[in-house]
């Protein structure tokens, strides 16, 4: 175990350098000579170990600062910190010297940008490597998740402060109304750092590089939450653990050194050498790093701050379901089948694909909207949708929004990174469209390229990206909900409802309440579902007798009665699907069908 004297948030750095140390002079001893840190490459020495257990075992978590707009330069560099961000793009492997044998001890450049020590030349090295990828907030996060994870006040912490705003709250009395600029930092201290002492000397300001950048949403004003983003560099992990589009959690050592963002031509430090070219293209100076050394991907279960209970029960989560099914029920103007249908759809997910087939989606499309109902009723509906999912976003369906909008990612083969756009997407993500303010007007080729998008998201649940010589399909998990006067035909949704509201509500929410719809969603929406073979056979007899007295039914119908049946049976926590949920959603689809003719 580390010593005392270490400390694992303001001095990260330090036990990782103490745990190496120790480790290599016990290798060295025990392999009698031979190279004792060969073992170490891709592993952990026990480092990643140490902050794990000071995490989730020791009640560090709440210690830890969080990294966000909001206080990037405040943090003192090569401290710990947690970020949560979307991976936005991969940007492969970076080779780096990740240890060397200086005089007779071994040291590690691992969890840093370049080498704390003067690296004597020639001398015994190790080259390991380390992925990169390229982090956002999550796009459409909700401002209710970040209470999962407020850490400690990061201006109220000293110690952690960066140097020059200690210095800055010593001189004003430790007032706390910090003058910071746009990017995020005081002024330009922390911008500038003296000359190396091997007299390597570096830009003070990465100005020039950073007018070269691409912004990461191509310029796009509808793009929301890409103006702050983290180059994540994670150490001794197999490369299909993490995949585009992930929501993560990482803890590592924050950097923030200017120097990387311009480095010198005679510039002799290895480390610089092996930088990648990619992170040029994201100026330390505007774009943080941090050095990975515990990670987790983040579920909706982790953004509830308070659950109800730790283990579900059928009586527990049938209660909470009669609970938020009434409150969608008044949200809706006391229209009940609409309330129903709406609890299927936010309970709905990509279980399983079957070549071109989704099974588990369901998709929404109320009918009956106008202007002036969306204003009412579809903004009180999109408020709750809220406050009930971590992820979500209002799309208008006008003509210039879908003539203006990139909702396609692109590769920016200049620069080799990914340009995000609209549709990358976490898992999980709700989107709701407005079709009211559609309004009559052309399309130009951006359009019916949007539209185009948009239709394959609804029926394949995938989004096109482009690679510029080619596009590559990417699987995605959306919930898509439709506000029209009549049925999308831009939009093909799973289920049109027409809307027929009696009333215009008064909404009151206690926070108490939204946790337990919160757990309860996210509960139902991971439990398993099954159905009994004998169940089965029972609905495929009631199938072919469906499709007996009704020629007009398909496959495609068939499947989502299924479906719904499914989610039904789910929502009251049952295990597997019994035939009194079948008819469950024979009697929703008669309800449906009486309100379309």
């Amino acid at each position: 175990m580390v010593g005392p004297q270490y400390d694992l948030v303001g001095n990260p750095l330090g036990a990782v350098r103490a745990t190496f140390e120790r480790t290599a002079a016990a290798a060295t001893a025990e392999s009698g000579g031979s190279d004792p840190v060969a073992a170490f490459r891709g592993k952990d020495w026990g480092a990643c170990e140490l902050f794990r257990s000071f995490l989730f075992e020791e009640d560090g978590l709440d210690k830890v600062p969080v990294l966000n707009a909001s206080n990037l330069g405040l943090i003192k560099p090569n401290t710990l910190v947690r970020y949560r961000g979307m991976v936005q793009d991969m940007l492969g492997n970076e080779y780096y010297i990740g240890a060397f044998k200086d005089g007779s001890t071994w040291r590690t450049n691992k969890f840093t940008d370049f080498s704390p020590f003067s690296m004597p030349h020639p001398c015994d090295s190790h080259l390991w490597e380390r992925h990169l990828f390229h982090c956002l907030p999550a796009p459409g996060q909700n401002s209710w998740t970040l209470e999962s994870s407020p850490g400690p006040d990061v201006r109220r912490l000293s110690s952690y402060l960066a140097p020059e705003l200690r210095e800055k709250r010593k001189r004003e009395g430790d007032n706390d109304d910090m003058d910071v600029s746009e990017n995020g930092h005081e002024g330009s201290p922390l911008l500038c750092k003296k000359p190396k002492e091997d007299g390597v000397h570096v830009s003070s300001s990465s100005t020039e590089v950073a007018d070269g950048v691409p912004e990461m949403n191509g310029g796009d004003h509808h793009i929301p939450g890409s103006s702050f983003s983290c180059l994540v560099k994670v150490y001794d992990m197999p490369d299909s653990q993490v995949k585009l589009n992930d929501v993560i959690e990482f803890f590592g050592v924050y950097t923030f050194d200017p120097e990387l963002a311009t480095p010198s031509d005679n510039s002799d430090d290895i480390m610089l050498d092996l930088i990648e070219d990619v992170t040029v293209q994201l100026p330390p100076s505007k774009v943080p790093r941090l050095h990975c050394l515990v990670w987790r991907k983040l579920s909706p279960h982790d953004f509830i701050s308070r659950p109800p209970v730790v283990e579900p029960s059928p009586s527990i989560l049938k209660g909470i379901r009669q609970s938020l099914l009434s409150h969608l029920t008044l949200v809706l103007g006391n229209d009940e089948l609409a309330a129903q249908c709406l609890l299927l759809h936010l309970l709905s997910r990509l279980r399983n694909r079957v070549d071109v087939v989704t099974v588990g989606r369901l998709s929404l499309n109320f009918t009956g909207f106008n202007r002036e109902s969306a204003s009412i009723f579809g903004n009180q509906l999109y408020s709750l949708i809220q406050k009930l999912v971590p992820y979500s976003q209002a799309i208008p369906m006008s003509i210039e929004y879908l003539n203006t909008a990139t909702l396609q990612p692109r590769k920016d083969n200049k620069s080799g990174r990914l340009v995000t756009g609209v549709l990358q997407l976490p898992q999980g993500s709700h989107l709701t469209f407005d079709e009211t303010l559609l309004q009559s007007g052309s399309l130009t080729s951006k359009g019916v390229e949007n539209t185009m998008l948009l239709k394959n998201l609804m029926e394949s649940q995938k989004v096109d990206y482009d690679f510029e010589y080619y596009k590559l399909d990417m699987a995605t998990d959306v919930q898509l909900l439709t506000l029209s006067e009549g049925k999308s035909n831009i939009l093909p949704s799973d289920l049109v409802v027409p809307f027929r509201p009696s009333s215009v509500p008064t909404i009151n929410e206690g926070s108490e309440e939204l946790e337990s719809w919160r757990w309860y969603l996210a509960t139902v929406r991971s439990l398993p579902q099954s159905t009994e073979p004998e169940t089965y056979q029972m609905i495929q007899d009631e199938m072919v007798s469906a499709m007996r007295d009704d020629r007009s039914l398909g496959c495609s119908e068939l499947s989502r009665w299924l479906t719904m049946a499914q989610i039904i049976a789910s929502s009251f926590a049952e295990k597997s699907l019994s035939l009194e949920h079948w008819q469950m959603v024979k009697e929703l689809e008669r309800l449906r069908k009486q309100r379309l003719q």
